[in-house]
């Protein structure tokens, strides 16, 4: 995001309120998208990174972020309406990333019961 906000910083939106567009404000032709992509691996990559499919296209950032979201807990449900997509897609496509989810759902309710546990038991009583 500071990447994004960076950008925006320093060369703002178009009155329509794209981000990216050419030297003369129009839109970028999808080959130019391309090009510059390629140029930015060759740039940023290892040569490893680089011979390996790691962010081959730029809508492969896309799925890594979603992919990062859902691995750090993000309900699944805010994940959908950011990205826009339904409820099956996420489930079809990031469905790895939800077994982590559901692990760490499974360690929250556990800390839950145990709390309840606690709380419900009240003080030791002073004998």
């Amino acid at each position: 995001m500071r990447m994004l906000r960076a950008h925006i910083e320093r060369f703002g939106v178009a009155p329509d309120g794209r981000i990216f567009r050419n030297q003369k404000g129009n839109y970028v032709e999808p080959a130019a998208y391309g090009i510059t992509w390629s140029r930015a691996r060759k740039h940023v990559l290892t040569r490893t990174e680089l011979a390996s499919k790691l962010a081959k296209r730029p809508y492969d950032l896309r799925h890594a972020g979603i992919s990062f979201w859902l691995y750090s807990g993000v309900d699944p449900a805010e994940c959908v309406c950011r990205t826009g997509q339904s409820i099956e897609v996420l489930f079809r496509f990031y469905a790895k990333f939800l077994d982590s989810v559901r692990e760490q759902a499974n360690r929250l309710i556990e800390q839950s019961l145990q709390e309840w546990d606690r709380v419900s038991q009240g003080p030791a009583s002073a004998g």
